[in-house]
């Protein structure tokens, strides 16, 4: 190679990828390239089909009570895009790039092209799906292909115009409150639709000429087309601190999930919130041992408000998905939803309860016991599954999907739950020795298998009687409800016993 003339002296970027890929690996050969095309065409098969069911039943007019709570979801996708592509950085490199290129004197836009190439990908891709979303959500009356290509349009401009956004916020703090801002303005429109207030205008927006949604889509591409400029310009002025911190972050997901290591993933999350973070001290409250000990986990939560008001919105996505028709108007799928989220709810305050599962000989310098540091760590578990429990199924019952009374089997539920959410927050990392069970859709490894069902197990067996009630759609029943409540607190107590007695 020979030296360039611009970038001050350094050498061109695609020279010095090409000298590092003719020093690397062999090139892909014909069969990599085979193998590569028939994975291509064969999940393109997989897809196909329910894209092509869906587009089949785009014809026609929606429900109007429905339209509002999908529009709902599909804001609310969107809001979660948004602040996923802050939280990730959004630009990253790899390893290698990172420790050899990034502090070069090469021009940073060029290092950054094949990352920008990437996002530009996933913003497309994301930005279909979300318009094959609105498109379902709004119906087509008339004009099936010009109002599907119209949500397609605004649903490509909106992922692509949040992405930039993302850029720009990591390239310039000052525009980090422009994310924030529209984050928050895509929720507060998602309860404006979940509502109903914005029936009419989705009413029109279903029903508007070709001409309108035309003009839509346009100003859409616009808007989007000068943000994607923007963020292209400012590609050469990201710090290289926050390439270097989205870069490790990057390396850290892709270390855990190749590992099959989820549980890895939180520490990550965890860790990297409190590292930048400078703490007030505060006197410890004067309380017996095991409450002191559990008070952490109280204050830890006091002190990420925006993630304990995510929990608690998170409520009422049961009662939109029914409301949306996404989940089957049944007892069935609306209880094992509130289930499920419920556990979700219990695991946010548990951080207590890992930190000594994963180096008891620092739980047991406190001078506190097993069983009574986990029994008075229970408390904060079993109060978040309450609440969010009670918040959906109330949430359920006011869309008619369950009975009036429902919401009693939150607080019910919450002691299983709550033992569930302790299991799975002493759990240790996937054990990839155990063996691959051969069946015929497939090898399933068992240790992953085994790490998922450890705390839903105990979960499971904690609210058998609120499972009898609802196949048995005795929803209302107050024995077993006074069943499932007596059911969750033998649960809760047997486990905190023989984790006291484990060595």
């Amino acid at each position: 190679m020979r030296p360039a003339e611009a970038d001050g002296g350094a050498r061109p970027v695609k020279e010095v990828r090409a000298f590092i890929a003719s020093r690397g690996r062999a090139p892909a050969s014909l069969l990599d390239r085979y193998v590569a095309g028939f994975g291509l065409v064969m999940g393109a098969a997989v897809v196909g089909r329910p894209i092509a069911s869906l587009l089949g039943g785009l014809a026609g007019a929606t429900d109007p009570s429905r339209a509002g709570a999908g529009t709902a979801l599909v804001l609310l996708a969107c809001a979660g895009y948004l602040a996923l592509a802050r939280a990730a950085g959004p630009v990253s490199v790899s390893g290698g790039d990172a420790s050899w290129l990034l502090l070069s004197p090469l021009d940073r836009r060029g290092v950054l092209a094949r990352p920008a190439r990437l996002l530009l990908a996933v913003a497309v891709a994301a930005g279909l799906l979300l318009g094959l979303g609105l498109a379902a959500v709004l119906g087509a009356p008339d004009h099936l292909v010009w109002r599907l290509l119209a949500a397609l349009v605004v649903g490509v401009s909106a992922t692509l115009g949040g992405m930039a956004l993302a850029v720009l916020a990591q390239a310039s703090a000052s525009w980090q409150s422009w994310v924030t801002a529209g984050v928050a303005v895509l929720v507060v429109l998602a309860l404006v639709a979940a509502s109903g207030q914005a029936r009419p205008a989705l009413s029109a927006a279903a029903h508007a000429p070709p001409a309108v949604l035309g003009a839509a889509a346009g100003a859409a591409a616009l808007a989007c087309g000068l943000l994607v400029r923007r963020a292209l310009a400012a590609l050469g002025r990201i710090p290289a601190r926050a390439l270097l911190a989205a870069s490790t972050r990057a390396g850290h997901v892709a270390t855990a999930a190749v590992r099959l290591d989820p549980g890895a993933l939180t520490w990550i999350a965890e860790d990297n919130h409190w590292r930048a973070r400078r703490l007030r001290s505060r006197r410890w409250p004067s309380l017996p041992g095991p409450l002191a000990l559990a008070w952490q986990d109280w204050l830890r939560l006091a002190r990420r408000p925006g993630r304990l008001a995510l929990v608690a919105g998170a409520a009422a996505l049961p009662a939109v998905l029914a409301q949306a028709g996404a989940v089957s108007a049944t007892a069935a799928l609306g209880m094992v939803g509130v289930l499920a989220g419920a556990l979700a709810a219990a695991s946010s305050g548990t951080a207590g309860a890992r930190r000594d599962g994963d180096n008891p000989s620092l739980a047991r310098l406190t001078g506190v016991g097993r069983g009574p540091a986990l029994a008075a760590r229970a408390l904060l578990p079993a109060l978040l599954a309450a609440a969010w429990a009670a918040a959906a199924f109330a949430g359920l019952a006011l869309t008619g999907t369950l009975p009036a009374t429902s919401w009693l089997w939150g607080p019910a539920v919450a002691p299983a739950l709550a033992a569930g959410a302790l299991r799975m927050a002493r759990r240790g990392p996937v054990d990839h020795s155990m063996p691959i069970i051969d069946t015929p859709g497939g090898a399933i490894p068992t240790g992953p298998l085994f790490w998922a069902l450890t705390g839903l197990d105990v979960a499971l067996i904690g609210c058998l009687p609120a499972v009898a009630a609802l196949l048995g759609g005795r929803m209302g029943d107050g024995s077993l409800m006074a069943a499932q409540a007596l059911a969750g607190v033998a649960v809760l107590a047997a486990y905190v016993l023989r984790a006291r007695r484990a060595r």
